[in-house]
């Protein structure tokens, strides 16, 4: 059994308003030197066979299709 990760993230020109939210959040809780958040979203995807490269062009297809919306966001599939 293998594993593949494939992590989304909204692209560095759209606004992200929940990392603006987080950074606002971190620092009325006292942490500074942070100064900037960007939130994403992680998927772990456990496969019944290998992580070959003819599955992780099929979990890319995924991640494009599903996972992410490719017009705002830019994702990353990896072995995990």
């Amino acid at each position: 059994m293998a594993r593949v990760v494939v992590d989304v993230m909204l692209k560095p020109e759209i606004l992200d308003p929940q990392g603006q939210a987080i950074l606002g959040a971190l620092a009325r809780l006292g942490h500074s030197g942070i100064a900037s958040v960007r939130q994403g979203k992680h998927f772990e995807i456990e496969l019944a066979g290998e992580a070959d490269d003819a599955t992780l062009a099929r979990i890319d297809e995924v991640a494009a299709t599903l996972l992410s919306n490719p017009v705002i966001e830019d994702y990353e599939v990896r072995r995990g």
